[in-house]
């Protein structure tokens, strides 16, 4: 029994984008990324559903979600500063 692959999702963007083209047949982009056809046309319509949520701001971009996480590590770092500040300050611990 084969063991499932797991694609990253630039080649699902990249395979999705030449499906939307319709330069090429499933069958060709099946050929020519080793990917059975239906998976391309699965990724071709999740492509094609979720486009209106990029522009409509329901879908965020990795920038965004990097912004994000970014800001929740500071918060982390600055609680750990404070605590270890109180902890440094407490008698008998010198």
């Amino acid at each position: 029994m084969q063991k499932r692959k797991n694609h990253s999702s630039s080649l699902k963007a990249k395979v999705a984008i030449e499906a939307i083209k319709n330069e090429k047949t499933l069958s060709e982009l099946s050929q020519i990324f080793g990917i059975h056809p239906n998976l391309i046309g699965k990724w071709k319509k999740q492509a094609l559903e979720n486009f209106s949520g990029i522009f409509s701001g329901e879908i965020k971009s990795q920038e965004n979600a990097d912004k994000t996480e970014k800001d929740e590590l500071y918060k982390k770092i600055g609680k750990l500063e404070m605590q270890v500040e109180f902890l440094k300050n407490l008698p008998g611990l010198r």
